[in-house]
């Protein structure tokens, strides 16, 4: 295993930017992430409208993957997730799903103790560590880390977590990962506009599958596989996540488009991912012993 720290992190998935590394296919990486807002908010008097706004949403790396190539797809298994001992909440005004109640920002600095957060002295809450921003390179200009999209970034969804693989498709040489933007906790939606933002460490390996051929990123866990897509409102991705689950399975098996449509609505979840960044984003999750009988292989 390698490691790789904070002091090399970009603000856009961009395919002409020169790697922090470069490693093998199948190499296990340490990766030192800052929070979302670049570890400027340290304690509660800090001051959101003192931040420098153009330093968020930071990712670590890019990492280049020898044998990744555009076409292709890059497998990202989460091995483990880290965090210092505080994280950071924010909603403000236009910010999120309430922003209209709200004329300024308010933040609340909370202590991570063991796998729980302290949220006041009446509550504590169960961690649910996980990755908000995670990805490659586009294919065309640019894409800041606060924004979704095929190429991954600002996804927010819970269920990348540890023990969960991502598969990416890949549009640069190397593909040009990075990863950032952990939570603590954070509920479906991420209605307020933040998670518990929190510093730390994520793991993760990464392998390349040139033969692999993705339209959106994939996830998998012990017991589902999904569709994660991305686009201007919740319907227009789920409508997106469904039909791309729909051809995987009908690529894959002898099954007729029909029969499946209606499996996939009596097991199959359409669950929010996140809800206020400038593409929204779903998943689309189908159990696998479902897939298993269909003899669904990726």
């Amino acid at each position: 295993m390698v490691e790789l720290d904070d002091e090399k992190v970009f603000y856009a998935f961009d395919k002409t930017l020169e790697p922090a590394m470069v490693v093998p296919s199948g190499t296990t990486v340490r990766v030192r992430a800052k929070d979302c807002f670049g570890n400027q908010i340290q304690k509660p008097e800090d001051e959101l409208d003192g931040i420098d706004w153009d330093h968020t949403n930071p990712a670590t790396g890019p990492i280049f993957v020898e044998g990744a190539v555009p076409g292709g797809a890059l497998k990202v298994s989460v091995d483990a997730i880290e965090f210092d001992n505080k994280s950071v909440s924010c909603t403000g005004e236009n910010e999120g799903v309430c922003g209209d109640r709200f004329n300024a920002w308010s933040t609340q600095v909370c202590e991570i103790d063991g796998d729980e957060l302290v949220w006041d002295e009446r509550l504590r809450i169960p961690l649910r560590p996980m990755i908000g921003v995670i990805g490659v390179a586009p294919e065309g200009d640019p894409i800041n880390c606060g924004t979704p999209g095929s190429h991954g970034g600002n996804m927010d969804n819970t269920a990348i977590t540890a023990g969960a693989t991502l598969y990416f498709p890949v549009f640069a040489d190397g593909a040009l990962f990075g990863c950032g933007d952990m939570h603590a906790v954070m509920g479906d939606g991420e209605i307020s506009v933040s998670g518990a933002e929190a510093a730390g460490w994520a793991t993760v390996t990464l392998t390349a599958m040139p033969e692999l051929k993705l339209v959106d990123p994939l996830i998998e866990n012990a017991t589902h596989f999904g569709v994660i897509a991305s686009a201007e409102t919740l319907d227009a991705a789920a409508d997106r996540a469904v039909h791309e689950m729909l051809d995987l399975i009908c690529d894959r098996t002898a099954e007729d488009p029909d029969k499946v449509v209606m499996l996939l609505s009596l097991v199959g979840d359409v669950q929010v991912c996140q809800m206020v960044d400038p593409e929204k984003t779903i998943r689309f999750m189908v159990p696998k012993y479902v897939l298993d009988s269909l003899g669904f292989k990726l």
